[in-house]
């Protein structure tokens, strides 16, 4: 992964226009202490520079009080790279959604999600934050809102990096999880997304372990993306237990069979000794029936996986339905007799569009 470049001050002078800088977010205490000597620094200012991105939230070098009055006015227009709160709404339980306006004016979406006592009443013990990775999504999952607005580019690394520190920001609280399943796919941005994992693990300081990659699945980049050796989770949308049904469901299925993509997901486990999740939308007589259980059981036997399935979280663009309880419960009790280790998440941010298919770069 080659590190993000960095303007010397005589190019910085030699520059018409400050965008054409990369921001500083997202880059590593040696990426930074470099470039503050680039600029006629002493080493140490790197560190300190490194605290104030990422420990302080800075949204400005000029804001940096214990640097110089005359540096801070001659580095005032170098981007950290934060965004703009363009829309924020909370629902009940909890869950807040923000829209994001980007340097260029796109809007992205990234929620904030709390994890309260065991009863509901107790203090905040964790806080998960979904983070979108592209501008829009290009796959077109027929049950998904995302992918309704269309795509129109990836995401950098500070991009990603900056919607973590929002929410941390606004809950006045250290994010303790951070999932890759908002706006976009992930692994058709892969080196900004292997970037900014690096990022929020040793700059913001979450564990590997406490990272999710959603994927519905892109040839050759879960092999490639094994490489790396990550400690974080694989979770792969399935959303059907055969090739037929996924087809009409995510429609990069054509290109992409469904055991091809289960081939690929055990040689991630190889490689990595991680077992893969497996996300699966419930879908009300469509993919929620009894058979349906057996056949996914069957095809992921020997597997060294986890489902989680998610009763479908309805949007307005298309007439889905979620199953009852009954209906959910003896797709498990299926999954459970087959020694399929499987659990049930009931999405959060319903109410305010938040919740996982609802996304959308948009307040309704």
């Amino acid at each position: 992964m080659s590190a993000t470049p960095f303007v010397s001050q005589v190019e910085l002078h030699n520059s018409v226009k400050s965008e054409l800088i990369p921001p500083l977010l997202g880059a590593s205490l040696a990426e930074l202490t470099t470039w503050v000597q680039q600029q006629g620094q002493p080493a140490y200012r790197g560190k300190q520079l490194h605290e104030w991105i990422y420990d302080k939230g800075v949204r400005s070098l000029a804001d940096i009080s214990v640097f110089s009055k005359q540096w801070r006015k001659e580095v005032a227009e170098i981007p950290i790279g934060r965004s703009t709160l363009h829309y924020r709404s909370e629902a009940p339980d909890g869950t807040v959604k923000y829209l994001l306006r980007l340097a260029d004016d796109q809007i992205i979406e990234t929620v904030g999600i709390p994890t309260f006592g065991e009863r509901g009443d107790g203090p905040k013990s964790r806080l998960t934050v979904c983070v979108s990775t592209q501008v829009g999504c290009p796959m077109g999952c027929d049950f998904c809102a995302t992918g309704k607005g269309g795509y129109k580019r990836n995401l950098a690394r500070h991009e990603i990096v900056d919607q973590v520190l929002t929410v941390q920001e606004d809950f006045q609280q250290r994010v303790s999880n951070v999932v890759f399943m908002g706006l976009g796919e992930p692994l058709l941005n892969t080196e900004n997304v292997l970037a900014a994992l690096k990022s929020l693990n040793q700059d913001v300081g979450i564990g590997q372990r406490s990272l999710t990659v959603s994927t519905v699945g892109i040839r050759d980049r879960i092999r490639q993306f094994a490489q790396n050796n990550l400690q974080i989770t694989l979770a792969v949308s399935l959303h059907a237990p055969n090739q037929a049904l996924r087809e009409k469901l995510i429609p990069s299925a054509r290109a992409y069979p469904l055991e091809d993509l289960l081939a690929e997901c055990r040689e991630y486990v190889e490689i990595t000794g991680r077992r893969v999740t497996f996300e699966y939308v419930l879908l009300a007589g469509v993919n929620d029936l009894p058979e349906h259980a057996l056949e996914l059981s069957k095809r992921l036997r020997g597997f060294q996986s986890h489902v989680n399935l998610i009763p479908y979280n309805p949007i307005q663009e298309v007439d889905y339905k979620r199953p009852n309880r009954d209906r959910i419960e003896a797709f498990v009790n299926v999954l459970k007799q087959q020694n399929t280790a499987v659990s049930v998440r009931y999405s959060r941010g319903l109410e305010a569009d938040a919740a996982c298919g609802q996304l959308r770069a948009s307040k309704n």
